[in-house]
């Protein structure tokens, strides 16, 4: 009865534990074999098995790259982290240099300069050019410029393009530019100021656009002024479709016949901006004229009546338009042509024989009668009459010698 109640029970103990082992199965580890243990037992082989894995796994997860022995043992000393040459960056050129500019030095690569020959450093820099350094080994360049606009032109050389910052003006990077001769266009030059990089491209634009004018509008009829003698040009602008009728009996009276006209409208529209009417100007004293005065006046065109004035004099009334007008002039000795100098200088001498014998010219008073003075060996007679405090006194000459007063005739005479 014993062994019955006790197989009963052995039998009950093993599906409840394999109703359990189904319910919560054995976990398989890796690296381990297929044996069964209970969970509260341990052994050395697992504890080592455990760390071995450790191990494989940390090995598994360090980069594998290639450190400099010499540097990797200069940056255990210093406590530093090792870098990996993908993170350390391209190893620096042994012929890097140092610029001086603006008391601040720069190292940089010269292979950068050379990449672009065309540019003042480019030229300095290249094999055709000796460059000199200082005593340091140091090159002084880009005198007169700010370090943080040189610093801004060194990403053309690095990426082609031209970040101006916020602090710089776009008037001071454009004048670093050319004399860097570094090219500046919207092409190598991001701004956020928009209005001021517009208007140093207008600039440039306007130079170019009147260079173009000047050489096939402008200078044919300076050399018309030129042939007929004339030293200055005065050229009004007109419109394509404006037409110039001038009567030739009654003529505009103002002087516009010594005026020389071109009819187009495209120069007409350059000279509406007050801007490129500067550069023009900046370019006509560029190219060593003189007197130089660009604006809008009044021009007549065609003559609208005529108005008759009493006498018979005629009036004619022309139709005047608003346009641009460019005055030059090309004269050397205009300050000798306009002025002349009158040197007034006493003479005690007489060389003019016709002064020496003419008659002395007389002097009249306030009626208009001559005054003589006669003075006979430095005295005066003594009955000459005071005419100074006299009223009244009516016309004539006082008898300046009576006659019984003359002197006895000089038989010598």
């Amino acid at each position: 009865m014993f062994w019955v109640i006790s197989r009963e029970f052995q039998l009950c103990t093993g599906y409840i534990y394999v109703f359990i082992r189904c319910l919560f199965p054995r976990q398989k580890m890796a690296g381990t074999s297929d044996r069964h243990y209970q969970p509260d037992t341990s052994s050395d082989t697992e504890d080592y098995a455990d760390d071995r894995r450790r191990k494989v796994f940390k090995t598994r997860l360090r980069p594998r790259t290639l450190v400099n022995p010499s540097v990797q043992a200069k940056a255990v000393q210093l406590g530093m982290p090792l870098q990996s040459p993908q993170q350390l960056g391209p190893a620096p050129s042994e012929d890097r240099i140092t610029l001086v500019v603006d008391s601040t030095r720069f190292v940089v690569d010269p292979a950068l300069f050379v990449a672009h020959p065309n540019t003042m450093l480019g030229r300095m820099f290249s094999s055709a050019l000796d460059t000199h350094s200082n005593e340091r080994g140091e090159y002084e360049v880009a005198d007169g410029i700010p370090a943080s606009v040189f610093r801004a032109i060194l990403e053309f050389y690095k990426g082609g393009v031209i970040k101006c910052p916020p602090s710089i003006s776009v008037q001071e990077l454009r004048e670093a530019c050319d004399y860097l001769l570094v090219p500046f266009d919207a092409s190598t030059v991001r701004c956020q100021n928009l209005r001021g990089l517009l208007h140093e491209l207008s600039n440039e634009g306007a130079r170019c656009q009147f260079e173009v004018f000047l050489e096939e509008l402008i200078l044919p009829l300076m050399v018309n002024s030129a042939q007929r003698g004339d030293r200055e040009c005065h050229i009004v602008v007109l419109l394509d479709d404006d037409t110039v009728d001038w009567d030739e009996e009654y003529p505009p009276q103002m002087g516009e016949e010594y005026s020389q006209t071109v009819n187009s409208t495209a120069m007409y529209r350059f000279f509406k901006y007050i801007e490129n009417r500067d550069v023009a100007k900046q370019v006509l004293k560029d190219r060593g004229l003189k007197k130089i005065r660009l604006g809008i006046e009044g021009y007549p065109t065609y003559k609208e009546k005529v108005k008759k004035r009493p006498g018979g004099r005629s009036e004619v009334i022309y139709n005047y338009v608003q346009r641009p007008f460019i005055h030059m002039s090309w004269e050397k000795e205009e300050a000798k042509s306009r002025h002349v100098d009158f040197q007034c200088v006493k003479s005690k001498s007489v060389t003019n024989l016709a002064e020496a014998t003419a008659d002395p010219a007389l002097e009249l008073d306030a009626r208009g009668n001559p005054i003589h003075t006669a003075i006979i060996g430095d005295r005066v007679p003594a009955d000459m009459p005071n005419l100074d405090n006299e009223e009244g006194a009516v016309g004539g000459i006082p008898e300046l010698f009576p006659a019984n007063s003359l002197p006895p005739d000089d038989p010598n005479m």
